[in-house]
């Protein structure tokens, strides 16, 4: 073989060699593209979990609240019972000035009662809105943990595809990373149910 056609042949298959590696370029866009979502998704998860302690934090609080309302409620009901049954004797036995001072203590127990009723239904709001931003953010975090397992997966099996250059592995990492690509996109805008 004279050198011109050695050369020639080497180019050819220099340029099989290429074509065959083509995809390598498409593998490393893949992989990045995998990382950053990853890396998107780690930082969620972090905010979503810090945001459902807190939302948990503050929802006990408040029941803990509505926990403290609800005993001077109850405290001021069992007062506003004792006396009516000390009223009804002191009806009986002596009726006139010392009746009314009961009447009227009875009635200022009772506006507290219906007081602290009403302020504990405000405070079982509260606490259930924070128990609903609590869900709501377990949701996104469980949505973005996913995410990132599946992420992960796909960059691992994309960096095997690269150092075993087997092309059905980078496919592979393609398929598991889009099941990550979906989670990530589902912590955002929630289209799974």
């Amino acid at each position: 073989m004279e050198p011109q056609e050695i050369r020639e042949e080497v180019k050819e298959e220099l340029e099989k060699e290429e074509k065959k590696e083509s995809w390598f370029g498409y593998l490393a866009l893949t992989t990045v593209i995998l990382a950053v979502c990853a890396t998107l998704s780690s930082f969620k998860v972090e905010h979503y979990s810090v945001e459902s302690v807190l939302n948990q934090n503050m929802a006990t609080d408040q029941w803990a609240f509505y926990q403290s309302k609800s005993l001077k409620g109850y405290l001021y009901e069992l007062q506003k019972e004792k006396l009516e049954l000390e009223l009804k004797t002191i009806e009986k036995t002596a009726p006139g000035p010392l009746a009314q001072e009961y009447s009227d203590r009875i009635g200022g127990y009772g506006k507290n009662v219906k007081k602290y009723e009403q302020e504990k239904n405000e405070i079982m709001q509260i606490a259930k809105k924070h128990e609903k931003e609590r869900d709501h953010a377990q949701e996104k975090r469980e949505n973005f943990g996913m995410a990132v397992v599946f992420l992960q997966m796909g960059i691992l099996l994309c960096s095997i595809a690269a150092l075993m250059r087997k092309k059905i592995l980078w496919l592979l990492g393609i398929l598991v990373g889009s099941v990550g690509v979906v989670y990530f996109a589902n912590g955002f805008i929630h289209f799974l149910g």
